[in-house]
């Protein structure tokens, strides 16, 4: 048995991290990594992920980070990544390739298509283990993935994006005009801003439904986090001040583009379970929005399941490993 397995998700906006050993997650953390803004960011996140990663034996890696802005294409991201990591762990590095397994960095590298956005398979392999026909529901900060796990159909963000099984909508760095570009106030339709004033994180603070952990970014106009400034952001959208409404006005008119993100992700998990062939008799919930995910669960009658529920963690860290499903996964499929 190895000493310790480490799972890395290199994504373009969080780093997540979940340490293994004796087959049991002991340790599990979301580091903010924006990496639209370079790849030091990387290795800013690789530094304060060390005290967890340092006496490893083997680095299971999955990513997404590849659809960054900063590279030219997701194959020369891929490889970038890969090297950047090479350099700075380390540890055995076991890549994730999806459907064909894990390989080493020199192979992962000359394959970078397999490699790229493939940590959604790595947590529907693992559920597909541990539960019969499951709808996987995880949703981050940024994207939300659908997979019936014994079953994924897309193999890439583009063909996921066709299928239903990639709603590209978060709990969190959403901007709300992606959302919704109107809604109701004081009884009237109103239309929105279509710019970046807030996102759902800001939503979620209006309603009181944002968990205080999950949103570690900058706020679009990099304000405080406090309920009172999420409003101002929010109020800004309906081309208003805060103050020109009660709050309660404005938590009905926040409620509503939450639904409307609900209803989106509802939509994809009809289309996914739509498919002829497709077999589901419950749903796994991950992500920093399982509580939403829960919700879609709900309205599919069908029973639903914390990510948490399905392995042997310790118990202070439960919830963040269903945050972290994918780094989690990764980490127990090449744990030996």
């Amino acid at each position: 048995m190895a000493k310790a397995t480490i799972g890395l998700d290199v994504g373009g906006a969080h780093l997540k991290v979940a340490r293994v050993e004796d087959a049991r997650v002991t340790a599990v953390r979301q580091i903010a990594c924006p990496l639209w803004l370079g790849l030091d960011q990387l290795d800013a996140a690789l530094a304060d992920a060390q005290p967890l990663i340092a006496d490893a034996d083997v680095c299971a890696v999955t990513m997404t980070a590849e659809l960054t802005e900063i590279f030219e294409t997701r194959e020369s991201g891929v490889v970038q990544v890969l090297e950047r990591l090479q350099s700075r762990i380390s540890a055995e590095l076991r890549i994730y390739m999806g459907l064909k397994g894990f390989a080493a960095p020199q192979l992962a590298a000359g394959d970078p298509i397999s490699v790229a956005s493939a940590n959604f398979l790595a947590t529907a392999a693992l559920v597909a283990r541990k539960r019969r026909a499951a709808l996987l529901i995880d949703m981050g900060s940024t994207t939300t993935d659908i997979i019936a796990c014994e079953r994924p159909l897309g193999l890439s963000d583009a063909e996921r994006l066709q299928t239903g099984e990639l709603v590209y909508t978060g709990f969190t760095r959403t901007p709300v005009p992606s959302v919704a570009t109107r809604a109701p106030l004081a009884g009237q339709w109103q239309g929105l801003a279509r710019d970046a004033f807030a996102s759902m994180a800001d939503v979620r603070r209006v309603i009181g439904t944002l968990p205080d952990d999950v949103d570690q970014h900058a706020t679009t106009d990099g304000r405080g986090k406090s309920q009172r400034e999420s409003l101002e952001r929010f109020a800004r959208g309906f081309g208003r001040d805060a103050d020109m409404r009660q709050l309660s006005t404005w938590q009905i008119s926040a409620a509503y583009i939450e639904e409307r993100q609900l209803r989106s992700l509802h939509d994809g998990a009809l289309q996914v379970l739509s498919r002829p062939g497709t077999s589901v008799e419950c749903v796994i919930a991950a992500g920093i929005g399982a509580r939403a995910a829960e919700q879609i669960g709900a309205r599919l009658a069908l029973p639903t399941t914390a990510f948490e529920e399905l392995i042997d963690v310790a118990p202070e860290h439960r919830s963040w490993a269903t945050r972290c499903a994918p780094a989690v996964a990764v980490a127990l499929l090449a744990h030996k």
